[in-house]
């Protein structure tokens, strides 16, 4: 039986109690047994995060201590998985470089409708986009057989480094209203090899219907799956 680690909290609205409720279930019925931890103060215990297969974190913004970041990416090397979706994982302690050079990219913006079409609340920054499948995402266990498909939702502009594999990608078209001049294309999901341990992100996620979503929610889960230690 494989053991998760469920990290959550931080920024309120991405709802990380109810986000990672919704995934509970599936891992349990996949032979997981389940531990969640409101805090990443567990990170820096060596005993639980040697004994941890899969971590899945949901926490935007927030801040990590050295300790704590040193417990989890030691993790990793040594073969503890690390999934997770949107600001959760992508959108994590900013104000550390050592993170952002674990998970490979990092949220940058989700650029808004045009202006005379805002209204002051979160859809400012629905847009509707198109999540495309790359040809390594085609062939890899967590996307493989996943069609194309769109959104309407934050559109996330990610940087991010050439170690990651990307298996979907989404393009910013360049607008009148925005300062950009072509089109930019970010990964929506990729994975990472970090020492023994795998990395699975997928950028969409903002609200529960949009995690609901039949091919947002497979790669999830699939990435749960492929990214736990293998043995």
């Amino acid at each position: 039986m494989s053991s998760a680690l469920i990290v959550r909290g931080g920024w309120d609205g991405h709802r990380p109690v109810e986000a990672t409720d919704l995934f509970v279930p599936f891992l349990e019925a996949s032979g997981y047994t389940v531990r969640i931890e409101e805090s990443t103060a567990v990170y820096a215990d060596a005993a639980v995060m040697a004994a941890t297969d899969l971590v899945v974190q949901c926490i935007t913004m927030s801040t990590i201590s050295g300790d704590e970041l040193a417990g989890l990416a030691a993790a990793v090397e040594r073969g503890t998985g690390l999934a997770g979706w949107h600001g959760g994982i992508a959108d994590s302690f900013r104000n550390s470089s050592d993170y952002l050079q674990l998970i490979g990219g990092q949220f940058a913006s989700h650029p808004g409708k045009e202006p005379c079409e805002r209204r002051g609340d979160e859809t400012d920054n629905f847009l509707p986009y198109t999540v495309t499948v790359t040809d390594a995402g085609r062939a890899h266990p967590v996307t493989a057989g996943i069609a194309d498909f769109d959104l309407t939702t934050e559109q996330y502009w990610v940087l991010h480094d050439d170690l990651v594999d990307v298996l979907a990608t989404t393009t910013h078209p360049a607008r009148p209203w925005q300062p950009w001049t072509r089109p930019v294309t970010s990964p929506a999901v990729w994975t990472r090899q970090w020492g023994a341990g795998r990395i699975v992100v997928a950028t969409p996620g903002h609200s529960l219907d949009v995690l609901e979503h039949p091919s947002v929610r497979t790669i999830i889960e699939r990435g749960m799956i492929w990214a736990t230690r293998a043995g």
